[in-house]
């Protein structure tokens, strides 16, 4: 049987905003996280405006406004829809699509969007719904996923082989809806893989093993890989500069936008640090933790490490991380 919730999910939209300690929460889709220069433009004029003057960058390559006023939801709203960012409003919290960001596949990613939001069925999906194209974010747990032509379900390859990879996600994902209950990941669901699996088609040999490949900062041909110190970025950074937002809290940018306030070295001491919101965002948080991270800045670590205001422990990214989390006494490790 499907997993069963106790509660509904929760994830906070562009317009059904979260309450947060700091005031409203909004959390804009950016498919594929690709921004043109006015799209990003506007974003930061908004987080300056209506917000607290910066743009965090998740772990799903989307953007975050925080402390917005009671109201200024809908006014961002409306902005959203104007610059393309809001194509439906029913089916918003849902368009959750990472790409491989040094990939060419925009096309596809922006494919696959139109054509979910075009079932309105699919408007009751939930927001914790993953869809991943490419082969350096397949292993980022996606409900469904594309490498080239092999169908991912709940983050594995089905062994399934498409020609119209657009079509085949959509069924796939009407199929999770028709299943899953309560359940938000098809991960929860009780032989899910396989009952999606069986109506799509017969299996090939051989599977393809899922990978993670974070795009490292530094020059990449044409482009730069910029890293953003705990994934908030100054709002008035980037102006006038299109930007491609990737998994892992960093903005694909031409080679010379100005990348001030921002690090392109791996040798940067806020490479593989990250942190959550801590206080005052977060009402839950022991601490102050981005103050704590930066007052910590510096002190020789190796490998990635993480933050935690609290036991939830949450934006902890995937794999091996050394994680700090605060016991209102100072911070335990854990590793």
């Amino acid at each position: 049987m499907p997993q069963e919730r106790e509660r509904p999910d929760a994830c906070p939209g562009a317009v059904d905003v979260h309450q947060a300690a700091d005031g409203g929460l909004a959390r804009v889709r950016v498919p594929g996280g690709t921004l043109s220069a006015a799209q990003f433009d506007a974003l930061r004029g908004a987080a300056l405006e209506l917000g607290d003057g910066a743009l965090e960058l998740t772990s799903r390559a989307n953007v975050q406004i925080r402390g917005l006023r009671p109201g200024a939801e809908h006014v961002l709203g409306a902005l959203l829809a104007d610059i393309g960012l809001l194509p439906s409003r029913t089916h918003e919290r849902m368009r959750n699509i990472i790409a491989a960001p040094l990939e060419d596949n925009q096309g596809l990613v922006d494919g696959i969007d139109r054509a979910l939001c075009a079932v309105p069925e699919l408007a009751d999906l939930p927001g914790r719904f993953l869809v991943t194209v490419g082969a350096g974010v397949s292993g980022l747990g996606g409900d469904i996923g594309l490498v080239g032509d092999a169908l991912f379900l709940a983050g594995t390859d089905s062994g399934l082989r498409v020609t119209d990879a657009v079509a085949a996600v959509v069924t796939a994902s009407r199929l999770f809806q028709e299943i899953r209950g309560s359940a938000w990941r098809l991960s929860e669901v009780d032989s899910g893989v396989r009952k999606i699996t069986d109506a799509l088609g017969a299996p090939v040999p051989g599977r393809i093993p899922p990978t993670v490949t974070p795009v490292a900062p530094g020059v990449h041909g044409d482009v730069v890989v910029a890293g953003v110190p705990l994934g908030r970025l100054d709002a008035r950074l980037l102006a006038g500069v299109p930007v491609r937002i990737t998994p892992w809290r960093s903005v694909v940018v031409p080679v010379g936008a100005d990348t001030t306030g921002l690090f392109t070295s791996s040798d940067s001491p806020w490479h593989g640090v990250s942190a959550c919101t801590g206080r005052p965002g977060c009402a839950k948080s022991l601490s102050d933790v981005r103050a704590d991270v930066t007052a910590w800045i510096g002190t020789p670590h190796a490998g990635r490490v993480h933050w935690s205001g609290c036991a939830r422990r949450c934006g902890r990214p995937a794999g091996d991380v050394v994680e700090y989390v605060a016991t209102g006494d100072g911070y335990e490790e854990i590793r």
